[in-house]
């Protein structure tokens, strides 16, 4: 096996846990949804997104990464969440 491919499993084997993760924080719009329809919150809380990005970007700004991109990748995150929460509201166009 040559060094490249050692670090192409390695990456793999991080892609793999990244999906994993993300599913877990998608399977949590459940829970939240159902809390935010208790304490009469919209699905899109626009304060709380805000407060995800920041955590996001602080999160990468102590590991030196690019805070721009790590703030895209969580836009799209808060958009998942969103999007699985009107699924399950019956709002929703997702299957």
């Amino acid at each position: 096996m040559t060094a490249i491919t050692e670090v192409r499993e390695e990456i793999a084997l991080i892609d793999r846990e990244i999906v994993e993760l993300i599913h877990r924080r998608v399977a949590l719009a459940e829970k939240v949804l159902r809390t935010k329809q208790k304490e009469g919150i919209q699905i899109n809380d626009g304060a709380q997104n805000r407060v995800v990005l920041e955590r996001a970007t602080d999160a990468a700004t102590e590991r030196n990464l690019d805070t721009s991109s790590i703030k895209e990748i969580f836009q799209i995150l808060i958009c998942m969440n969103i999007e699985r929460q009107h699924e399950l509201s019956g709002e929703g166009n997702l299957p």
